[in-house]
This record gives structure tokens, C-alpha cells and sequence, in this order.
């Protein structure tokens, strides 16, 4: 959400992102939004200018009845009950007022940086840069569920008899290898000095619209029938949502957490639900991270955070790019993102492994998560960013891993959390 004082004193610039984000049916809201907000604070004005004016005759009703005067002071009665009526009568608009008001600051898009590429979709993010080689090896790469299958890694039949399309079984090394990369991932950052941290599983609806938007919510979660609680799909929502309504210590900044949860999504959409593997599924694992700093210092965490999540696949021996997001892709709370892409010898191709985000004061003003400064209180910026997620991960761990002979290598940072295992063999045809 941006500060209104964006649309009272540069509208056209609100105008203008929402054209960059090609968005252009929200176009309205920013005038809809001034109309409204010019009547609340009349009103506001209004009712200020009432109460003090209530308040100086009701003095004066007692200084008639102490002198005698009645009629003055049946007269300075009835003007107090006229005021109370014009009052009750604001009183009674301007929640309405500043509710409609809400309504459509929640649906404008927050600011986007100046340096986020122009795009109407996915289909015009920018690789920016690559990190390994991207090879392709001179045997067959096989389809993720079948490298599974051949160590006895993965049961889809039986996930589909207790819990539907969209689930799966893990079984084996290769449920010991997922929890293997996150125990990693979760070490990699509690070393660069972020708080481990296991938060809630379910939230509020008051923190999910705190920090995404109607739409995402809508496409992702899943809703606990008869309570006002959601599964969560990302463990930053409860993180960012940890500190909602807070006043934090200036001192306090930057808070840098890590985050180990799983995840649940809807996955809506035409791209639909994987039927043999686990690249899109209902149900995974991940550890995240988040910051919450200072303004100033948000982009200068954008760049480190997405790096580290590119040197931890490069530890686990997979190529790895950056892609920044256009301004069409960017979700509507975020200023800048950008996607950490694996590489697919099997595709020969890059998928999305990881997703870097600054999405500005947008969450803090939702959230109410506030700064006390020596000028005042001020919002702080948050970022999220994906460390690794268990099923996109392993995928890209068992192509660029697998050998010839089907065996898969495990590099050397996951042996201490494989019993010093240096490779999974195949099981015999």
C-alpha cells in the first residue's frame, strides 16, 4: 500500500506506474481515491471545527445560568443539540469514508524501482546473469519422477489414495536428501547471522492481507473451513506477520530471520498440477529469509539476499541464473524482484528455484509495523527471499547430479548431513 501523500501531491505519477504494470482498469482508483480523501478530511475539518465550537458554548451555558439569563442559555442548548446532530452526522460518514478509501489503496500497486525493466509479462523478465556452466551431459537425463523411481524415492499411487492429485510419498535417500538440502540451507544462514526460526503453519486473514494482495491470496491459499485462519504458502507471511502492530527499537535494524516451514498452495491456473512429478504440487518444504531494515539500506539487502541463495545451489553443484521480473510480473506490493533460475540439462533449460523480493514499506503499512525515530515514528522496508524449496530444488539437484551409470553424487557440503553417504546408488533392475 503507498502513502496517500503520493496521490495528493503527484497522482500522475500513481497513474503511471499503474500504466508500467499495465493495469490500466486501476487507472480510476487514484481519482476515486482524491475525490474521497479530499471528503474525509473535510469532514475531518469539519467535525474538528464543530466539537471546538460545542465545547466553547457548553462553557458559555454555565456562565448564563450562573447570571440568571435562561433564555440565552436555552438558546446556546439548542445550538449544542444542532452541532451534536451535524456531529453524529460526520461521525457516522467518515468510517464509511476512509473504508472506501482503504478498499482502493489496497488495489493500487506500490511504486516500482526505476531500474525494474518495462514488460507486460513473464515472457519479458531479463536474465541478467549466469552463474556455472550450463551443460548438458552425453547420456540421457530422465524425467525427475523416474530418477526417483530408481531409487525407490517416490510414491504418487499411494499420495492419491489418501490425499488427491497434487501430493506425493518421498521416500528414502530421497526424502533424506530433501531434508539434507534444508538442514544445509538452514545452517548456510544461521552462519551469515540470521535468527533460525520455525513460525506458525496457519495465519490470520488480517496478516494475509497485510502482506500480499486479494488476488494472490485468492490463486494460493487454502482456507480452514469455519475459522478466520489459512494455510500458509510461504513462511514469510508469518515472519513479516510475527512483528504486525509493533513498535520497533531503531537499534533493532535490520531483523534478519530464517525460516523452515512447509507450504501449502492451491496452484490455480491453467499450468495445472504435475501428474507424474513434483515440480507442481500441492505440498512442500522450504527454508526462507527475511529482513526488515532500514529504507536506505533495503536494496543493498535485495543484492545479498538473492546471492546467497545462488551460492548455495552452486554448492550443490547446479548452474544457476538471475532473472529480474518486469514491471507486469512484479506482484502489486513489491518494488523490485528478481527469480533465481536452476539449470535443466534434462530441458535444456532454466526453471525458477527461488524468488528474491523488496517490496518497500507496502507490508509495514498494512501490518503497522513501525520505527520509533528520533523525528517521529516511520515505517521500515521488508524483503523476502526464497533460500531453497525442497521439491523445485531436488529436481534440479537430481539432473545435475545424476551420473551415467544412474547414481547421483552428493556433494561435499550435504555428506556431514547424509551419515558421510558420497552417493546414491540405484536400485537393482
Amino acid at each position: 500500500m503507498i502513502d496517500i501523500k503520493l496521490i495528493r501531491e503527484n497522482k500522475e505519477l500513481v497513474k503511471e506506474n499503474i500504466k508500467k504494470k499495465f493495469q490500466d482498469e486501476k487507472i480510476p482508483l487514484v481519482d476515486e481515491v482524491e475525490k474521497f480523501d479530499e471528503e474525509a478530511r473535510n469532514l475531518q475539518a469539519e467535525g474538528d471545527n464543530l466539537k471546538a465550537e460545542k465545547n466553547k458554548i457548553s462553557k458559555e451555558i454555565g456562565i448564563f445560568m450562573q447570571q440568571g439569563n435562561k433564555d440565552a442559555a436555552n438558546e446556546a442548548k439548542q445550538k449544542v443539540l444542532e452541532l451534536n446532530k451535524r456531529i453524529t452526522e460526520i461521525d457516522d460518514r467518515l468510517p464509511k469514508i476512509l473504508e472506501e478509501i482503504k478498499s482502493r489503496m489496497m488495489r493500487i500497486p506500490n511504486i516500482i524501482d526505476s531500474t525494474v525493466p518495462i514488460g507486460k509479462d513473464d515472457s519479458e523478465n531479463v536474465e541478467i546473469k549466469r552463474f556455472g556452466e550450463a551443460k548438458v551431459p552425453n547420456y540421457e537425463i530422465p524425467y525427475n519422477a523416474d530418477i526417483l523411481e530408481s531409487i525407490n524415492g517416490l510414491d504418487k499411487e499411494s499420495a492419491g489414495r489418501t490425499s488427491g492429485n497434487g501430493f506425493y510419498y518421498l521416500m528414502g535417500d530421497a526424502a533424506r536428501l530433501v531434508t539434507a538440502m534444508i538442514n544445509y540451507a538452514r545452517d548456510y544462514m544461521i552462519d551469515k547471522n540470521f535468527i533460525y526460526c520455525i513460525p506458525p503453519f496457519m495465519i490470520r486473514s488480517d496478516v494475509v492481507n497485510g502482506v500480499m494482495s486479494f488476488d494472490e491470496m485468492e490463486a494460493m491459499m487454502y482456507k480452514i473451513e469455519g475459522e478466520d485462519l489459512y494455510l500458509i504458502g510461504t513462511s514469510e507471511h508469518s515472519m513479516i506477520g510475527k512483528f504486525k502492530g509493533q513498535i520497533l527499537k531503531k537499534e533493532e535494524l535490520p531483523i534478519t530471520m530464517t525460516s523452515y516451514s512447509p507450504c501449502f498452495r492451491k496452484e490455480v491456473g491453467a499450468h495445472g498440477i504435475e501428474e507424474r512429478g513434483i515440480y507442481r504440487v500441492h505440498q512442500f518444504e522450504k527454508q526462507e529469509m527475511i529482513v526488515i531494515c532500514e529504507p536506505e539500506e533495503s536494496m543493498d539487502w535485495y543484492e545479498k539476499m538473492w546471492r546467497y541463495t545462488v551460492e548455495i545451489f552452486r554448492n550443490l553443484n547446479i548452474p544457476v541464473r538471475q532473472l529480474e521480473c518486469c514491471s507486469g510480473d512484479l506482484a502489486d506490493l513489491k518494488v523490485k524482484s528478481c527469480d533465481v533460475e536452476a539449470w535443466s540439462p534434462r530441458q535444456q533449460t532454466f526453471f525458477e528455484v527461488g524468488s528474491c523480493s523488496n517490496l518497500g514499506d507496502a507490508q509495514s503499512r498494512r501490518l503497522g509495523i513501525r520505527v520509533k525515530g528520533e523525528n517521529g515514528n516511520y515505517y521500515p522496508h521488508t524483503l523476502n527471499n526464497t533460500v531453497l524449496a525442497s521439491t523445485r530444488a531436488l529436481i534440479a539437484f537430481l539432473e545435475n547430479n545424476l551420473q551415467e551409470d544412474g547414481s547421483i553424487n552428493i556433494p561435499e557440503v550435504l555428506r556431514p548431513y547424509m551419515g558421510g553417504k558420497e552417493k546414491i546408488e540405484p536400485k537393482e533392475k
